[in-house]
Parts: structure tokens; sequence; C-alpha cells
């Protein structure tokens, strides 16, 4: 047998081993991610870490959700979801209330619940993989600091109800302080840009009883609402500062308007969050309702950090050929 007929039958001895693990290991397997605003770009970067992961395991994955910011439509949609018992669930939780008694519900079916994106710690979900959203905050507060020179007024759009966007805020707070910058209004936006795009024309129409010199937005919908408004008026010298990576806010940083974004990594949170339901399913802990924070030996992280970085002009293109070559687009 020369060399070449060798090496081929190594690599084909190698594969033969490798299939049935992979047949028999995951047959049968499906793991569900539950969100809000599923069409969002965000999420359906999210969608492709989901499917990236389900490819690599050979199992089976499906997300599912409103396409709006509905968080009674949320907790149905994975009260369904525990019916069909998949192997696992991911869930972006958008308002922890409503979502409390269906998570602990899973949990008690014995379905391994993990939250990415926004967290429920109250809930017995068993850990949350996302971004450090303090840091966040403190790293968009820091560059607001620096586009105001340290003053002024600033309207803030979020969502109260989330605890992500809850954590950025103290971040921001912590950011400013010592500065003479004001948070002046805090908008919950309520899962609708169009609250932002009206508030931020309201606020310009009394802009002489009132002067606004910068708008943060905690979420992804409202930055480049508040681009477009300043855009339309063609107001310069406000800073802006987004959350995220969506291709209009992109592309508000690229013409100027908007000053910076916090990135995160929706589709890592995905695709980590997929791997490790797999290994739960596989490697089931003793019990999932044990308080696995609180345990100094406990086999499961408490938080599992994704990472976030700022995206302004200076990186802003080479970001967005770093997206194009992942996905395609």
């Amino acid at each position: 047998m020369n060399y070449r007929n060798l090496a081929l039958s190594v690599w084909l001895a190698g594969v033969l081993v490798l299939l049935p693990s992979c047949g028999t290991g995951h047959s049968g397997e499906t793991y569900i991610l539950i969100s809000t605003n599923i069409k969002v770009p965000y999420w359906q970067s999210a969608s492709a870490g989901l499917g990236q992961a389900a490819t690599h395991l050979g199992v089976g994955a499906a997300f599912q959700g409103p396409d709006t910011y509905d968080a009674a439509a949320e907790r149905d949609t994975l009260e369904n979801a525990i019916q069909k018992k998949p192997s696992g669930i991911m869930v972006s939780v958008a308002d922890p209330t409503p979502l409390k008694d269906s998570i602990d519900r899973a949990i008690a079916a014995g379905i391994p619940v993990i939250t990415i994106d926004s967290d429920a710690p109250n809930s017995k979900r068993l850990f949350f993989i996302g971004t450090n959203n303090y840091q966040a905050g403190l790293t968009g507060g820091k560059r607001l600091v620096q586009e105001m020179k340290g003053k002024g007024s600033v309207v803030v759009y979020t969502m109260p109800s989330q605890s992500n966007l809850n954590e950025r805020l103290h971040g921001y707070k912590d950011a400013i302080e010592g500065s003479q910058i004001k948070l002046t209004h805090i908008i919950d936006i309520k899962g609708d840009p169009r609250i932002a795009f009206d508030s931020t024309n309201q606020f310009l129409a009394n802009d002489k009883k009132e002067h606004i010199d910068g708008f943060v937005c905690l979420e992804a919908l409202s930055g480049k609402e508040v681009a477009g408004v300043l855009a339309n008026y063609n107001i310069k010298g406000r800073a802006i500062i987004a959350m995220d990576t969506d291709p209009d806010t992109l592309q508000w940083i690229q013409k100027g308007v908007i000053a910076a974004t916090i990135s995160q990594k929706p589709y890592t949170m995905a695709y980590v969050g997929l791997m490790m339901l797999d290994n739960l399913h596989h490697q089931p802990p003793k019990a999932l309702d044990a308080d696995w924070a609180h345990d100094t030996f406990a086999p499961l992280p408490a938080f599992v950090d994704t990472g976030s970085a700022l995206v302004d002009k200076t990186n802003v293109d080479a970001f967005i050929a770093a997206s194009k070559s992942i996905s395609g687009k």
C-alpha cells in the first residue's frame, strides 16, 4: 500500500468512527430559541448563529416569537414550546415578570432553560449568556462625555422592563458622574421605534425652551430614528450614541450623524447557547432546579460574557466588511 492509499484509509477510518456518534448521539433532538422582534437584523444574526450550531451538531433548531415587542405573546410562545418538550430552550426575556412562571414550569418539566441577551435573574433559568451590559453602558457613557465635552442635556431612549437595558443605564450614569452632563429625560419606547421618532421631533420643536445636546439609545431600534430626524432638520453638533449594529445605524455612523454604537454578539450568544444546551441535554446536572448560582462547585457558570465593542467612524467600514465576510451578504 502506498502512502496516499494509507492516508486515505486512515481518513476513512476516522470518518467511520465519527459518523455513528453524530448519528446516534443527537438523533431526534430539537432546541428552541424564543425572543420578540425576531425579524430585526439583530435577531436575524442570532438566527444565523443558531442555525450554524445546529448544523455542526446535527440537531433540529427553531427560532420562534412575535415579530413585534410583545411580552405576552413571547410568554405564549414559550408555553407552546414547553408542550412540545424540546431538548432545551433559550429565551431572550422581554419582560421577566410574565415569563418567570413559564421558565420555572419548563425547568420543573425537566427542560433545560437558559437566557440570552436579556435575563430573568429571579427565575430558575440555569444561567445567562450575553453582554456585560453595565460595561457596555460604561463604554458608551465615556464616549458620550468625550462627544459632549463633559456638559449638556441628554435624552435616553430605553425599555425599563428589561434588566439588560437598566444595567446599561447604570453604566452610563457611572460614566458621566463628575461631569456636567444631565440625563434630563428617560423615554420608554415600549418596543416601538415610532415613539423615538415622535419624541425626537417634539424635543427639536421645543428646542428654544429646552435645548437637548445629546441622545442615548440603549436598544437597537431608536438610534436610526433619532439620526433620521436630526438629518431631516439638518441639525449638526448633537451627540448620538446608539446600540447594536443595524445596517441603518452603521450607515448613519458613516455619514457622521451617529457618533458611535456599541456592538454586541447575538450570533455568538445563540451559537454558544445551543452548544451549551446540547451539553446539558447529554450531561445533565443532578437537578435542574438547584441553586447553582451559589454553589461553589457548580458544574454551570452563572454568566457567560460574549463581549461588546465600540464602533465609530474609525472602524465602521472594517466592521461592515467583516460582517459581510461572515454572512455572505
